[in-house]
Parts: C-alpha cells; structure tokens; sequence
C-alpha cells in the first residue's frame, strides 16, 4: 500500500452516490506534503519524458500541477471554467461533464499560453469518467501540441475514464487506484500497482 492509499484509508469517507470523499486533504485543505509526495512520485513514473509545460483544470488539480511544475521548472497552466470580465476571445474551448457537480463546464485556455511547441504534461487530482482529461487533450491538440503524459492523484478505477485512455495509447499514470467502494461498510480496495521506489519525499531536491 502506497502513501495515498493510506492516506485515503485515514482521511477519507465514502458518500451515497460512489463519492470519495478527500477534501481534508486534496481538494478544500490541502496537506503540503502529500502534494509533494505526488508530485515527486508522478516526476519519478514520467522520468525520461519531455516536459515543458504542466496543465489541468481549475481548481482541485492546480496545487499538484504547481508543485509539479516546480519540479519540472515549467510554466503550469490551468483551464478555466468560468469566463469572466477579462476573459480573452482568443482562447481554445472545450467542454467538460464533472462527475462530481453533475453538470457540463466549458473550459478554455487563452490562446497565448498553449503553444504547437508544448509538450504537456496533463495533472489532475481524479478521474473518474474522463471527460475532463478529454477536455483537455482537445485544448493540446487545438493548439497542435503533444501529450507527453497524463498523471493522476485518484483514479476511479471501477468507472471506464482510465481503461478508454490506456486504449487510446497516452501515457496514463495514477497514485491511487480505486477498484471499488462500500458506503454502508466504509471499505475500499486498491488497485495492486508495482511498488514505489520513492524514498524520503521530504527531500527539496527533484527526481531526475
């Protein structure tokens, strides 16, 4: 069992509705460190893949997007949601269906911080159906640049948004994987993935 895993074990709480619930250390508080261990551990499984530019999507995903792009030393970039006053036309738009709040959210990037140059580096803090990831693939591939890899905090492994990615050939890494949930029992099992080889992720210095 990995640090997410057990942290998700301690932390976390099943809702009705096959809700993982992490906001006391992921998505509302945030826990420094174990941003830092994700973001290390992701920096570890895509080491030798060029990066030079990290995206998500607001907001959950931004803090390991930031702690990951300062491993990297790249500029990180999220797609927002909502337009506001100054909000350029110049953008690329896609939509997105979030699992979490039921509803469809056009997301954009201003044309001017996603280049045909870009190789990105995806992050975001679950996934679940993927449309959100998909969004964002579509705003890459809208500005002609490439995908290096697509990490994640929690995959929902029991939902089909992993398995259809592996499929369509990206480079797919998630710390935890859910295999299934239990609400009434507040039990959860994990996908079995290879061991970590992450050591003290307290260190300042990055993988390499």
């Amino acid at each position: 069992m990995n640090f997410l895993e057990e942290k998700i074990l301690q932390d976390g709480f099943i809702k009705p509705g096959n809700i993982l619930k992490i906001d006391s250390f992921l998505n509302h508080q945030i826990d420094i460190d174990i941003i830092r261990q994700i973001a290390y551990e992701l920096k570890r499984r895509f080491r030798g893949v060029e990066v030079n530019k990290v995206l998500t999507i607001e907001a959950s995903g931004i803090a390991i997007a930031t702690m990951l792009g300062n491993l990297y030393d790249v500029p990180v970039v999220f797609a927002k949601k909502n337009e506001t006053a100054n909000s350029t036309d110049d953008k690329y738009m896609s939509k997105a269906y979030s699992f979490t709040h039921k509803k469809q959210n056009n997301v954009f990037v201003s044309r001017p911080y996603l280049h045909a140059t870009d190789k990105v580096l995806i992050v975001d803090d679950f996934l679940a159906d993927g449309q959100a990831v998909h969004a964002l693939i579509d705003l890459v591939h809208q500005a002609g640049g490439k995908v290096s890899g697509i990490g994640i905090a929690v995959e929902k492994g029991q939902q089909q948004g992993g398995k259809i990615l592996r499929e369509e050939g990206y480079h797919l890494e998630s710390i935890a994987i859910v295999e299934s949930m239990d609400w009434e029992n507040q039990t959860i099992r994990f996908r079995e993935q290879p061991a970590f080889a992450l050591g003290d992720c307290n260190l300042k210095t990055p993988f390499y």
